[in-house]
């Protein structure tokens, strides 16, 4: 009969290796308001998807588009000069 053996300790040994530092959490907390309204566009699409959609949840989807695509306007404008990671078209 073979024994289960739990990894949890070899799992969770470097956790504290693996959390983020504080210039990582700085860049998620600046992110934070694009992220918050992307969050919304998903909870908007997502009530549209559930039932009939109607013009009103349209619109819904349509202000929360558009608030997600300003909040990321945002961001890069605040970002401007400095470095991020991807490519842009």
């Amino acid at each position: 009969m073979s024994h289960i053996v739990t990894v949890q300790e070899a799992v969770t040994a470097f956790a504290d290796w693996k959390e983020p530092t504080d210039a990582e959490l700085a860049v998620i907390e600046q992110e934070m308001p694009a992220i918050l309204a992307d969050v919304d566009l998903v909870d908007a699409e997502i009530a549209a998807l559930e039932s009939n959609p109607t013009e009103l949840d349209a619109r819904r989807v349509r202000r929360a588009r558009r608030r997600a695509l300003a909040a990321r306007v945002a961001l890069l404008n605040r970002t401007d000069g400095t470095s991020l990671t991807g490519d842009a078209a």
